[in-house]
């Protein structure tokens, strides 16, 4: 590895485990047991944020294209997935909402928000003319559930760590739970099909209806 790709990889973990905005390039330069110098000849902070975000966006760029060949329910799955992945390898950008508003971050989110959601209309309307999801029962209901796929997946390990929650696969159950009631029983079949009988049947655990409800 270059000098340059050693910091990436030494800087990384450091970040996850601190934040940010809680690292000093001295402390970096520790663990690497290198002169402070000599990491400034390769690094500043923010140019070092800059080599890391421009490696993130290469590999999240190379991951969605091979989920958008054509709208389907793995591609939805996949990128649900994917966003899971980037949010542990990349933890301190997705979990600090000022390194996300950061300038060299914040324009590539916004339209990264915007094609993801349009992604997942456009694998709505394929599931729709396929007879697998249901007309929209009001305008702007697909629209919205669209946006709150994405805010699903996009924000999902900072929840997890408020709910002390690891579970990987929950993301996938609570997103299909989204989705799923909008589906035709060809839909549903279809599904079964596709992700299997016991997948569907433990998307979740059956809600109570009789809990103790206070009133005011």
């Amino acid at each position: 590895m270059k000098t340059k790709e050693k910091i990436i990889a030494a800087a990384l973990p450091i970040f996850n485990e601190k934040g940010f905005g809680a690292v000093t390039m001295k402390q970096i330069a520790d663990v690497m047991q290198l002169d402070r110098r000599n990491l400034s000849y390769h690094f500043t902070k923010k140019s070092l944020l800059a080599a890391i975000a421009e490696q993130m966006w290469d590999k999240l760029e190379k991951e969605r294209k091979k989920r958008r060949d054509f709208p389907s329910f793995e591609n939805l799955d996949n990128e649900t997935k994917m966003y899971y992945t980037f949010q542990k390898e990349y933890a301190f950008i997705f979990n600090d909402i000022k390194v996300i508003q950061h300038p060299l971050l914040a324009n590539k989110f916004t339209e990264l928000a915007k094609s993801s959601i349009k992604d997942n209309e456009s694998a709505i309307a394929f599931a729709i003319k396929l007879g697998n999801i249901k007309p929209e029962p009001f305008a702007g209901a697909y629209h919205n559930l669209c946006i709150a796929i994405w805010a699903l997946s996009f924000f999902w390990t900072p929840q997890q760590a408020i709910r002390k929650v690891q579970e990987e696969a929950e993301i996938r159950k609570v997103m299909w739970s989204l989705i799923l009631p909008h589906f035709t029983e060809k839909g549903i079949t279809s599904f079964k099909e596709f992700f299997g009988v016991d997948f569907f049947e433990v998307i979740g655990k059956p809600f109570k209806i009789d809990m103790d409800v206070g009133f005011f």
